[in-house]
């Protein structure tokens, strides 16, 4: 099942939304949407920095990491960045398959 980080800042709507519900209740949201999806929450983390909320969760394909990224994004609650994950060795694999790639000469 592909594996996503999820990194998130809240917008002045979200914050409030975080204040009132507090943390357990938005992992609760992010749990119920993963899941209804097929999927799993793996951790979820409260920052301070550029980032307000690191997830990494597991979908069934990307289209569904996509239909969770419109609706969060549609919400206003949040802006969001989905960074796919792989494994060793899925790296492994990429690094042995051949791409009739050639560099633009100068």
């Amino acid at each position: 099942m592909p594996k996503f980080l999820i990194q998130a800042t809240y917008t002045p709507e979200g914050t409030k939304g975080l204040l009132k519900e507090g943390a357990s209740g938005r992992r609760a949201a992010v749990e119920q949407v993963v899941t209804a999806l097929g999927g799993t929450v793996e951790s979820v983390y409260f920052a301070f920095g550029e980032d307000d909320v690191v997830l990494i969760i597991d979908l069934p394909d990307p289209v569904s990491m996509a239909a969770i990224s419109l609706a969060v994004k549609a919400s206003g609650g949040l802006h969001t960045r989905a960074t796919p994950l792989l494994t060793v060795e899925e790296i492994d694999e990429a690094a042995r398959r051949q791409v009739p790639f050639r560099a633009p000469s100068v």
